[in-house]
């Protein structure tokens, strides 16, 4: 995944909102988001070639999304696959803190990652790139390819755009959410991080939406719960382009089987 943003108790009616866009090589396999048949209490889209995930939700309300951290120079071969963080975290009942410092034990195993996984109001961050496992406030979050609230162009204006939407009269609907994620600019030279990759595919990456040849943006998710315990999961997964798109969309109450 390469935008993750993330509201905390910013909301009267919705105390977790969630807008992901996950990139990726469009010929990865990979399954829509779905309830898993071997774990029925877990939703999240699932990457074909290694069973893991980026993203998901349990009906317990355990939430996890994971983006890798870009370094061109830094990712050996034959690494474990960083999709099982997330989904083991789904599939555990370990609190967030003591699974995030588990994870920290073991985390030279993995090429750079970044993870946030939470329950209620208890969420934490942790990077095997910066080192240290972090509790979240209440607060706005951005997460792209780099550690929590990293100034690039993308995460400034996605985080800008969800802070819009959590004060707007009719509240942050899927559907703002949506085209929040769908924001396709490029960003100034001149704004541009610096990861080793080069000017012109940074410029190609920039983007909060990402529609190149081989490479874009193959779906966007959106989380609400409110109040009462209610998840709306809506998940639109694209053909190369922001206006081509299947959508699923997964509504239930936390604690109901």
């Amino acid at each position: 995944m390469c935008i993750l943003l993330l509201s905390l108790q910013q909301h009267p009616k919705y105390p977790l909102t969630v807008a992901a866009n996950r990139d990726e090589f469009y010929d990865r396999p990979t399954s829509a988001a779905a309830f898993w048949n071997d774990a029925p209490h877990l939703l999240a889209g699932r990457d074909l070639r290694q069973g893991g995930t980026w993203l998901g939700i349990t009906r317990q309300g355990r939430f996890a999304a994971l983006t890798n951290f870009r370094d061109a120079q830094s990712t050996p071969a034959n690494r474990p696959s960083r999709g099982h963080l997330v989904s083991n975290f789904l599939l555990r009942d370990e609190s967030p803190d003591v699974y995030l410092s588990t994870v920290a034990q073991q985390a030279d195993r993995y090429n750079g990652f970044s993870l946030i996984a939470g329950q209620g109001d208890d969420f934490v961050f942790y990077s095997n790139r910066e080192g240290r496992v972090r509790r979240l406030d209440p607060g706005i979050y951005g997460l792209s390819n780099h550690l929590l609230n990293t100034p690039w162009p993308k995460v400034t204006r996605g985080t800008q755009g969800l802070g819009d939407l959590l004060s707007a009269d009719d509240g942050p609907t899927a559907e703002a959410l949506f085209a929040t994620l769908a924001d396709g600019a490029i960003a100034d030279d001149t704004e541009l991080p610096d990861t080793g990759i080069g000017l012109a595919r940074e410029r190609r990456l920039s983007p909060l939406f990402i529609s190149e040849t081989h490479y874009g943006t193959r779906s966007s998710t959106v989380i609400l719960l409110d109040q009462d315990g209610n998840i709306t999961f809506s998940e639109r997964s694209f053909d190369g382009a922001a206006d081509r798109y299947s959508s699923v969309t997964h509504s239930f109450r936390i604690g109901e089987r």
